[in-house]
């Protein structure tokens, strides 16, 4: 396949992107999901590790992220023609363990030449891993949170062991957000643009235009999930979630979703906006200017999930004073602490309805105190997940 290397310039980052251009492969609608995914991020892989070792100068760090371009590592330091490369660092970060690329060794003809007994470097029960090769062969490892790190010691799709193994050369580091697009004093987005001394004024006239668009009661609390409608996500159960708050609570509480994923699910949730009329409603699908203005408008956004490696919503929330109510996992867990902890968020430790639906009536009864709802938004527009602070852990990572 022909490969082709274009430079894109952009001011606005700062330094200039390379992006591969590989025809008949990486060409296409969806980035992946194929029945050739094998081949297409191979080929990826070989092209830029060629492009690279016909630099004059060979880079300071090779930064690999998940299985898609896992076997970088292994190639730059075992494959012939990229010998030019094998003393080069190389990064693995790992965004998702459950995903891991594997395939069978009738497709090893597709990787460069390299010493046969090396081969040990790609395996992992029985097939090629491009993780878990990525695992052994990278000279560090990253996680995009830092209890993520622990959890995938014993939950990791069967690369437990392995990364128990490795665990000296691991670290967590928790993503960040990017505080210009999501930064409500400035988002063309929304209803009305609020700081911390004007977020009670903000958020009630974003709030009052979700309700008016989606016909809900602006006098109380507005609960939000985000996102994609997966197990993984907790997604499946928010039918059942929603249904018994709002049969219990006697329409105490608004819901309003945004989301796709799982059909089943889709339908369920939209089933619901006929059993409990101007108290819940949903958007199936995604609309990225809805959900600036629904982060503004709403009082609470749920995350019930079952894996949350790092999580951004939660972030997102906090931004624009929207408390969140998650569960105690992945990066959830180190991004929001309990109010019964003196934090500023609601946490629950399953994946269950019970859980959830407690944790909501927490929420509830923190929302007739209109004083610690105040002092809360104002606390946590404040903090500081940019980009900033994880960019500085990644710098002195690179020092290697």
């Amino acid at each position: 396949f022909p490969v082709r290397i274009f430079r894109e310039k952009t001011n606005k980052l700062g330094f200039d992107l390379f992006l591969v251009h590989i025809a008949g492969l990486m060409d296409r609608e969806k980035v992946y999901g194929y029945d050739d995914d094998t081949e297409r991020f191979l080929a990826y892989q070989i092209a830029v590790l060629d492009w690279i070792a016909q630099w004059e100068h060979t880079p300071d760090v090779i930064h690999c992220h998940d299985h898609h371009t896992g076997l970088v590592p292994f190639m730059a330091a075992y494959c012939q023609q990229f010998n030019k490369l094998k003393k080069v660092p190389t990064i693995l970060t790992i965004h998702n363990a459950q995903y891991q690329g594997q395939f069978g060794w009738d497709k090893l003809h597709y990787i460069p030449p390299f010493d046969l007994w090396k081969a040990g470097q790609l395996e992992w029960r029985g097939a090629i891993n491009p993780l878990a090769s990525a695992i052994k062969c990278a000279w560090r490892v990253t996680t995009v949170s830092p209890s993520y790190l622990d959890e995938i010691s014993f939950n990791a799709n069967g690369l437990e062991e392995l990364f128990a193994r490795e665990r000296g050369k691991s670290v967590g580091i928790l993503n960040g957000i990017d505080n210009d697009v999501w930064n409500p004093a400035a988002d063309p987005m929304l209803e009305k643009q609020y700081a911390i001394r004007t977020v009670e004024n903000g958020k009630k006239a974003n709030k009052d235009m979700l309700c008016r668009v989606f016909e809900l009661n602006p006098d109380k609390p507005l609960f939000t999930f985000i996102g994609r409608l997966v197990g993984e996500k907790g997604a499946d159960l928010l039918p059942d979630i929603f249904y018994r708050t709002l049969i219990e609570g006697n329409g105490e509480i608004n819901v309003l979703v945004l989301g796709s994923g799982d059909p089943q699910v889709e339908g369920r949730l939209a089933q619901l906006k006929h059993a409990f009329p101007g108290n819940y409603n949903a958007y199936i699908g995604y609309n990225e200017q809805l959900s600036h203005q629904i982060y503004a408008g709403a009082d609470f956004l749920l995350m019930p999930s079952r894996v949350e490696p790092c999580g951004l919503n939660q972030m997102y929330a906090l931004r624009y004073g929207t408390i969140p109510v998650v569960r105690r996992i992945g990066g959830l867990k180190d991004t929001v602490t309990d109010i019964g902890d003196e934090g500023f968020g609601i946490c629950h430790d399953q994946t269950s309805v019970w859980d959830v639906c407690h944790a909501i009536g927490r929420a509830n009864e923190l929302y007739t105190d209109k004083k610690r709802m105040k002092e809360i938004r104002k606390f946590i527009m404040q903090l500081d997940h940019s980009w900033d602070r994880a960019a500085q852990e990644y710098i002195d990572l690179y020092q290697i």
